[in-house]
């Protein structure tokens, strides 16, 4: 992995991630405390852990794949070369955005946040939106009939039950 490949995936995960999963948590935890999920319970935090090591792991698994099967990144100004069907993206289309939604979710439980768990399905919607009439046409666009067979086969968002082999 080259210096510029390293920092261009830093740059892009600080950007994109980082922003939706921290940033804008932050300031809607600082000036949204309430209302809560429920009352505080040590099971909301156990969830919440549960959601954030998934979330974090798939993104991270996501990532990687990204760099080294499609040489490049999750950033529109890098993306990847290649169609990744690796890993996770033999089940489900979108890993790496689920793997967003679900550190979104597990801060909406360990920190007991209606307004975290609004924002989750918030950037469920909008990335929805997004892949219905954007995302997915560019793609379409740039890898061809091995996307469209792809497309075909693996859903969006809930996992299909055996990996899809290309």
């Amino acid at each position: 992995m080259n210096y510029n490949g390293f920092l261009n995936h830093l740059l892009s995960i600080a950007l994109f991630p980082g922003i939706i999963a921290g940033v804008i948590p932050y300031y809607l935890l600082e000036y949204f405390a309430e209302p809560q999920i429920y009352d505080d319970h040590i099971l909301l935090k156990i969830f919440g852990i549960a959601f954030l090591i998934t979330g974090v792991g798939l993104l991270l698994s996501t990532v990687f794949l990204f760099r080294s099967n499609g040489k490049g990144t999750l950033a529109p100004w890098s993306p990847p070369r290649r169609l990744v069907i690796k890993g996770p993206y033999r089940y489900v289309r979108n890993p790496m955005i689920i793997g967003v939604i679900s550190i979104l979710i597990g801060e909406a439980f360990y920190f007991n946040s209606i307004v975290l768990l609004i924002w989750a399905m918030l950037f469920f919607v909008i990335n929805t939106i997004n892949f219905e009439f954007f995302e997915e046409r560019k793609l379409e666009r740039r890898f061809g009939e091995s996307y469209l067979n792809y497309k075909e086969a693996v859903p969006r968002w809930f996992p299909r039950r055996k990996p899809y082999n290309f």
